[in-house]
């Protein structure tokens, strides 16, 4: 069954609680907190409308209600601020908000990113749709291409009307912190999934391409995780769903170009601010 709509939806599970990130996660959400002056979830949000998705979908969990906050008008604060300097910093954010539809959606119970997308299945429909962490934030590429990962995505959805993931190689002893691809390179950085395996030890992973928090899928996965059972960690894995879809039909992953962060490590938080107060920051101070 081939999809020829375009991809208007986007979904973005946000129901973890960013116990990395104690206590600043105890009562502000993970995907609250600030590269350099911008939200990580706004990083996302922005990176979907680029690629051409404006219906923005949320799978929250309690105390999460900052979230919708943000992506709403503050009319004290706006008023406070109107017709001084200070307007400016909210351009971004006016940008997101009249362009983009939002809709918020509950994750009772915290099982797993599979049962998270499968939350979202009111809102996405029988239509293909995007899936992003904002975890994991992707810096646009520095050859001039500024599409960032999810743009790439799209753009190559719309030649394989298939479900695509984004990969990275990451070092072989790190295996254990991502789902790992195995399968057949049809085109430069482009490989038709065979398998997949959720955190295996390096020992035991069939390559070092990680998945990475960009997904296009095909509504067929709904009924892919429907009937896939709990696996590491008692949750349900859409990497499981992902290769289950794999044995019967086309699944791509893609080496997209660009710059991932894993701002869910401490470490990988850091190196997010200090890129994007060196190279997105200052820029836009001196313009």
């Amino acid at each position: 069954m081939a999809h020829t709509t375009k991809i208007r939806k986007c979904l973005f599970p946000a129901a973890g609680y960013g116990t990395r990130f104690l206590p600043a996660t105890k009562a502000m959400p993970k995907e609250m907190l600030p590269i350099v002056s911008k939200p990580l979830i706004q990083y996302g949000v922005e990176e979907a409308l680029e690629a051409g998705m404006n219906q923005i979908g949320f799978i929250v969990g309690r105390g999460k209600r900052a979230i919708a906050d943000h992506f709403d008008n503050n009319y004290e604060l706006e008023h406070q601020i109107k017709g001084t300097s200070k307007e400016k910093y909210l351009d971004d954010i006016r940008k997101v908000m009249d362009k983009c539809e939002f809709v918020f959606m509950r994750q009772r119970e915290m099982l797993g990113l599979g049962h998270a997308i499968l939350t979202g299945e009111p809102m996405i429909g029988n239509e293909p749709f995007a899936v992003v962490l904002a975890d994991d934030l992707c810096a646009a590429p520095s050859d001039g291409d500024h599409m960032r990962a999810l743009g790439q995505l799209a753009a190559l959805y719309d030649r394989y009307q298939c479900s695509i993931i984004a990969i990275e190689e990451v070092p072989p002893e790190e295996t254990g912190s991502y789902g790992i691809i195995s399968g057949e390179e049809i085109a430069p950085g482009i490989y038709q999934v065979h398998d997949m395996v959720e955190k295996p030890k390096p020992e035991d992973a069939p390559t070092n391409m990680a998945i990475i928090g960009r997904y296009v899928l095909t509504p067929e996965i709904f009924n892919y995780l429907r009937n896939t059972k709990p696996g590491a960690n008692g949750e349900v894995q859409i990497t499981d769903a992902l290769k289950a879809l794999a044995q019967d039909r086309q699944v791509l992953a893609v080496k997209f170009k660009g710059r991932r962060f894993d701002c869910g490590s401490v470490d990988g938080f850091i190196e997010a601010t200090n890129y994007y107060y060196e190279n997105v920051y200052k820029k836009e101070a001196k313009a």
